[in-house]
């Protein structure tokens, strides 16, 4: 009996972790053949290739990005495969199971729940004397009627065999990510999750773990994800992980899903001391920092601890953050989910994923949906409409801000301009991101794709029709992240240039002749520091009711987002022709450094050579420096 166990991903870089666990369980007894596909790939590629293996059965793993097209394939697998057996599992057909069978009368069987033992035995079975009345934790057909069989106690996770040792997975190891579980289960209730339907948290040998994380590394995995809920739920286990993982990394890196408020004091410290740059990614569940909605949904927060440990682990400039929230809770309206999105962007997460309620079968929320008014979609991803104080003219309009925010915060495409923005001439992040989707959609931009010069261009004709105060400092940092988002040192830009070709020669000969005046990030901030107490100081002598923005100029000091240690710019010891070839140069009508180090708009007089260098490193990263050009110059 030939068994092929197959899922659709979400993307191809994504690998299944479930149907390796079955393959593993079942594989000394049958042939297993693992197939994936992605959710894009056409359904009849994705057909003519499983009628082309050949199979006796074939299981299909389900989730709510997928099921709805694992149906299309499953109905046209029975019409040119009727003798097939059709198996579903996990979460999505995990409840409201009767539903599925009935629903989706092509399938067999459905294994609820943990199912290697269960998809095991029914295989026994299917070999066998077909007697699935003996099989837990099974969904099966006897003529027309439904049986749903009683649950499966949970298996001892160290006698599962490890998913992660086929030989056919190691050619792309390092291709796509790795996920992996260390656990199963979750503490928490919070009632918009599966997650905390399960109860207790059990584990796998950690030896055992630290075995199969060396066999992925040594074999060239390059990203392992693990699916824990809580990464850190145990403080012992996770700081010994966390040692294990940066004394063995090797180049690879690891995400994390953590709860931030139970951070022990002494990982963060160990962290902070110890781990590599770039290879921890920490995912961080907020949902939201609104206290009657937290308790409604029993989801326990101290939003004060957790903001904490976000901001010593970004202090530590170690760890990557994704922070996520969730739109659409109960008695979340729109301007309390405006706090929400200000309290956490205010801790400056790498990341801030805006996702929408999801319904999903089996919650508590679900179940109680009647009580909040919930409207939701009928098909997966179940998200939500409406609900008593959210209404979908609010989801509208947040989705919206969702699209800005990952294609302008996220992407990191716009990092030093957009600190500005946010931080001088909007009240808040989110009512820079609402004003900004509001006025894309209004222009039809979301019918359309970009080009990078367009996510420039866009925003510069938003900030020009809202009538956007200084706007050449604006300008000036857009030059600068529009520079630094290239590889090559780009052969066009999206403004005018305005300077002649006279001018850029005399001023490259300036940089020839003065390498050491040409300050690096690092450096610079040495300056500008030094030119913000001074500028202050001055401002608040002139005048007897200085603005707000210049009395906290000095209080608003940040570094900017992309200060990469830099080597001298004279250590590069580059000619006219490397210059020409790799550089590019510009001048700003402001003092840079000044702006970049939380300076006051008000008090960036001067201008600055900005120079960017390409393809002067091993990282391929441009490096940019700066010449203040003046009498800041004569003053350096």
């Amino acid at each position: 009996m030939k068994v092929i166990l197959s899922t659709l991903n979400a993307k191809y870089i994504h690998t299944s972790l479930a149907i390796r666990c079955l393959k593993a369980y079942s594989e000394k007894d049958f042939d297993i053949e693992l197939a994936e596909y992605t959710i894009k790939d056409p359904v009849m590629n994705i057909v003519s290739d499983l009628f082309q293996r050949g199979a006796d059965v074939i299981g299909f793993s389900c989730y709510i990005w997928n099921i709805e097209e694992t149906i299309k394939v499953i109905d046209v697998l029975k019409k040119i495969m009727p003798e097939v057996k059709i198996v579903l599992g996990g979460p999505e057909v995990s409840y409201d199971t009767e539903h599925w069978m009935k629903r989706l009368t092509n399938v067999d069987f459905i294994v609820v729940g943990e199912g290697e033992e269960t998809f095991h035995q029914l295989l026994q079975q299917l070999e066998g004397e077909r007697k699935f009345h003996f099989v837990y934790g099974l969904a099966y057909r006897k003529e027309e009627e439904v049986i749903l069989m009683p649950g499966r106690p949970k298996s001892d996770l160290n006698e599962l065999p490890s998913p992660h040792r086929f030989a056919e997975d190691i050619p792309e190891l390092g291709k796509r990510v790795v996920y992996f579980e260390t656990s199963r289960g979750c503490p928490f209730s919070c009632q918009f999750c599966l997650s905390s339907i399960e109860v207790g948290v059990r584990y796998y040998d950690i030896e055992r773990t630290k075995s199969d994380i060396l066999y992925l590394i040594d074999n060239g995995a390059k990203l392992i994800k693990f699916v824990d809920r809580t990464f850190n739920i145990k403080r012992d286990y996770a700081l010994e992980m966390f040692k294990f993982l940066i004394e063995n990394h090797r180049g690879c890196v690891f995400q994390f899903e953590i709860t931030a408020d139970i951070m022990r004091p002494e990982v963060l410290d160990y962290l902070a001391e110890h781990a590599p740059p770039g290879i921890f990614r920490f995912e961080i569940g907020v949902q939201s920092t609104n206290d009657p909605t937290n308790e409604l949904v029993k989801r326990r927060q101290n939003f004060a601890k957790l903001s904490r440990t976000v901001t010593k682990i970004k202090q530590s400039g170690k760890i990557d953050q994704h922070l996520d929230l969730i739109a659409g809770l109960p008695l979340e309206d729109y301007n309390t989910f405006r706090k929400t999105f200000n309290d956490v962007f205010a801790l400056g997460p790498e990341e801030l994923q805006l996702g929408f309620l999801k319904m999903l079968r089996g919650t508590g929320l679900r179940m109680d949906a009647d009580k909040y008014n919930y409207t939701y979609m009928d098909v997966a991803p179940y998200e939500m409409l409406s609900n008593d104080v959210l209404s979908f003219a609010d989801i509208v309009r947040l989705k919206r801000l969702e699209d800005v925010l990952e294609k302008y915060w996220n992407s990191h495409r716009m990092d030093h301009t957009m600190s500005y923005l946010i931080t001088r001439e909007f009240l808040s992040a989110f009512d820079f991101f609402q004003a900004f989707g509001d006025y894309w959609e209004g222009q039809g931009w979301q019918k359309i794709g970009h080009q990078l010069e367009d996510l420039f261009t866009r925003l510069q004709s938003f900030l020009e029709s809202r009538g956007t105060k200084r706007m050449e400092i604006v300008l000036g940092l857009m030059k600068l992240d529009y520079f630094l988002n290239h590889k090559y040192k780009p052969r066009k830009i999206w403004w005018e240039h305005t300077l002649d070709k006279d001018d850029w020669s005399s001023y490259m000969k300036m940089v020839l002749q003065h390498p050491d005046a040409l300050l690096s990030p690092v450096d610079a901030d040495v300056v500008a520091k030094a030119v913000i107490e001074d500028s202050v100081q001055h401002a608040v002598q002139a005048s007897p009711s200085p603005a707000a923005d210049v009395q906290s100029a000095a209080s608003n000091q940040q570094p900017q987002p992309y200060r990469e240690i830099a080597p001298a710019f004279a250590s590069l010891k580059l000619g006219e022709k490397e210059l020409q070839k790799h550089a590019v140069l510009d001048i700003l009508p402001f003092n840079l450094e000044h702006i970049l180090s939380g300076g006051s708009p008000l008090t960036a007089e001067g201008r600055t050579l900005l120079l960017v260098v390409y393809q002067q490193n091993e990282q391929q990263k441009p490096l940019y420096y700066t010449m203040p050009i003046g009498k800041e110059m004569a003053a350096i």
